[in-house]
C-alpha cells in the first residue's frame, strides 16, 4: 500500500526562527520547546499552528506467542484491560482525562468478543495472532488489512477536525513482539532488544529470550527485509494497525505523538514504509525497556521525558502533551522584544 507522505520542507525556518528568537528571553533558553515550536509550524506550514482536538488512540491486540510464556501475566489480561479502558479506569484514562485529551479504544485483533460496545472501535482483522515461534503470525493480506483499517481510522479523525495524534497499545506479550520487530529493522542484537516487559523475572527473562531466539531463527530474515514481511512474521494487530495509523495521519499532515518501546516499534515499521514520517513525530518519552534505547538511536529522536515509564497504553504521550501544547501556545502568546518594549541583548 501506497502512503503519499512528504517531507513538511523548510520554508518557513527562517520566519519561524525569528518568531521564536525573538521572543523575550535569552536565545535557545527554552530549549526543546523551541525545536518542537519550530517542529510544529512546519509541519502546519504556519507561523500561528493551533493543536485542535488532540486524541490519544489505544490499540489492543493478542499474540499467540503469549500462552508460549513470553509474558508474565495470562493472555486474558488483555481483554480485561480494554475493559477497564471503557470502565474510565486505567493510567491512560487517567492522564488523557486530566490533560484534556480524547481517547479512543480499538480492538485490532483481542481474543475476546465484546460485542457493540460504546467507545470501542471494532477493528478486528482476527482474534489474535498466530504463535509466531512456529509460523508466522499472520498471512500477507492479514497484515494488508490491518494496515488500511489504522490508515482508515487516522482520516477519520482528520475528517473530524483532529490534527494531532497519540499512540498507545494494549496486548499481552507485545513487547516481545517489538523486539523481533526492533531487532531486525535496527540490527541490534537481541539480547539488547529484549527486557523484562510486564515484570518477568531473570528465570523468565532468560526464557523469553530463549524463544524469541528460536523465532528468529525459523523466520530467517534478511538484514534488508521488506517492512511488511517483518510486521507480519512478528507484529501484533495492534502494532501493524497502529503503523497504519501512523501513515495515514501523517499522509493528513498531522502531528503524531510516539510513545515507549512498543509504539516506536510501530513507527520503526512505519518509515521504512514511508521515511518523511519521521518529521511528524514528536517522540515523547524514553522507555524503561532497553530495545528502546535501540529504536531511538536508529531514529535519531531525543525523548521529551524520562520517567522509568514502562506501562505502554499511551501513557507517556499523555504525560508529554503539556509539554507539546506550552510550545505552541509560547510561539503563539509570549511577548516579543518589540511588542513589550523590552530592551534586547547590546
Amino acid at each position: 500500500m501506497l502512503f503519499a507522505i512528504s517531507s513538511p520542507g523548510n520554508s518557513l525556518d527562517a520566519a519561524l526562527l525569528d518568531k521564536i528568537n525573538n521572543k523575550t528571553k535569552p536565545l535557545g533558553a527554552l530549549g526543546q520547546l523551541e525545536q518542537l515550536a519550530l517542529q510544529i509550524g512546519r509541519i502546519q506550514k504556519t507561523l500561528t499552528p493551533a493543536l485542535a482536538n488532540p486524541q490519544i488512540l489505544v490499540f489492543a491486540g493478542d499474540h499467540g506467542a503469549a500462552k508460549a510464556g513470553v509474558s508474565a501475566y495470562p493472555q486474558d489480561v488483555t481483554w480485561q484491560m480494554v475493559e477497564n479502558f471503557l470502565a474510565g479506569g486505567a493510567a491512560i484514562n487517567v492522564f488523557a482525562k486530566h490533560n484534556g485529551l480524547g481517547l479512543r479504544v480499538i480492538d485490532a485483533g483481542v481474543a475476546h468478543d465484546f460485542g457493540a460496545r460504546d467507545g470501542l472501535v471494532d477493528a478486528k482483522v482476527g482474534p489474535g495472532t498466530r504463535n509466531y515461534i512456529e509460523e508466522p503470525a499472520m498471512s500477507a493480506h492479514e497484515c494488508a488489512a490491518a494496515l488500511v483499517k489504522g490508515a482508515e481510522i487516522a482520516r477519520k479523525l482528520a475528517d473530524e477536525g483532529c490534527n494531532v495524534l497519540g499512540f498507545g497499545e494494549m496486548g499481552i506479550g507485545n513487547t516481545a513482539s517489538a523486539s523481533l520487530i526492533t531487532h531486525v529493522l535496527t540490527g541490534a542484537s537481541l539480547d539488547d532488544c529484549v527486557g523484562r516487559g510486564t515484570g518477568l523475572d531473570d528465570a523468565g527473562l532468560a526464557r523469553k529470550r530463549d524463544l524469541l531466539a528460536q523465532a528468529v531463527a525459523r523466520a530467517a530474515l534478511p538484514a534488508d527485509a521488506d517492512p511488511m514481511n517483518v510486521l507480519a512474521e512478528f507484529g501484533g494487530f495492534e502494532i501493524v494497525m497502529m503503523a497504519g495509523a501512523m501513515l495515514g495521519a501523517a499522509e493528513r499532515g498531522m502531528t503524531l505523538l510516539i510513545d515507549g518501546f512498543i509504539v516506536t516499534s510501530a513507527l520503526l515499521a512505519a518509515s521504512r514504509i514511508a521515511p518523511a514520517i519521521r518529521e511528524y513525530c514528536i517522540f515523547c518519552h524514553r522507555s524503561a525497556e532497553p530495545g528502546h534505547l535501540a529504536q531511538l538511536a536508529e531514529l535519531q529522536a531525543d525523548p521529551l521525558i524520562d520517567l522509568g515509564l514502562r506501562l505502554g497504553e499511551g501513557t507517556g504521550a499523555a504525560l508529554a502533551w503539556p509539554l507539546v501544547s506550552a510550545s505552541v501556545a509560547f510561539l503563539n502568546e509570549m511577548a516579543s522584544f518589540a511588542s513589550a518594549g523590552v530592551s534586547e541583548k547590546g
